[in-house]
């Protein structure tokens, strides 16, 4: 009786330390664009704020993000960026990208901001980024959203 207890016991020091030798694990996720804030200049070109987000458990460096964008269903052009940026592991960071719409689009962002109403959008597109002591992969994006118009600040969507 007493050798199973003590078989049973080795037998469970071996596995928790055979589960505690692996290391932290790397895992690398599909990221996601968003536009955090939109700001119309004054000669009708746009301001992007896209944001940026890393669901991996490593850091990931963004080289190059390439995204058709689509404002109420019309197609507004595409935001190209090379941001070089590093985001840390499950975090995010911003990127300011100047950006010419179409007419349409431009069109459509003026009667939402008119209007005070929401305006729906999406991304579609790649980016290309580099997770930590790895090879550089293009990443598929997809993703919808609304801005909204932030209230005191004329030409700004959220």
């Amino acid at each position: 009786m007493i050798r199973r207890g003590l078989l049973a016991v080795v037998f469970l020091a071996t596995a928790l330390l055979a589960a505690c030798s692996g290391g932290p694990v790397r895992r690398v996720s599909e990221p996601a664009a968003s536009i955090q804030q939109l700001t119309v200049k004054a000669n009708g070109s746009w301001s992007v704020d896209l944001r940026l987000q890393n669901y991996s458990s490593i850091p990931m460096r963004f080289d190059r993000v390439s995204l058709a964008v689509e404002v109420d269903g019309h197609n507004a052009g595409t935001l190209e960026s090379s941001p070089a940026l590093s985001v840390g592991p499950e975090s995010a960071d911003v990127v300011t990208v100047p950006f010419t719409p179409s007419a349409e689009a431009k069109m459509v962002l003026a009667d939402a901001l008119a209007g005070r109403r929401s305006l729906p959008y999406s991304l579609k597109g790649t980016a290309n980024a580099t997770p930590e002591e790895a090879k550089p992969r293009d990443f598929q994006i997809t993703g919808r959203s609304t801005l909204n118009p932030v209230p005191g600040l004329d030409g700004v969507m959220r």
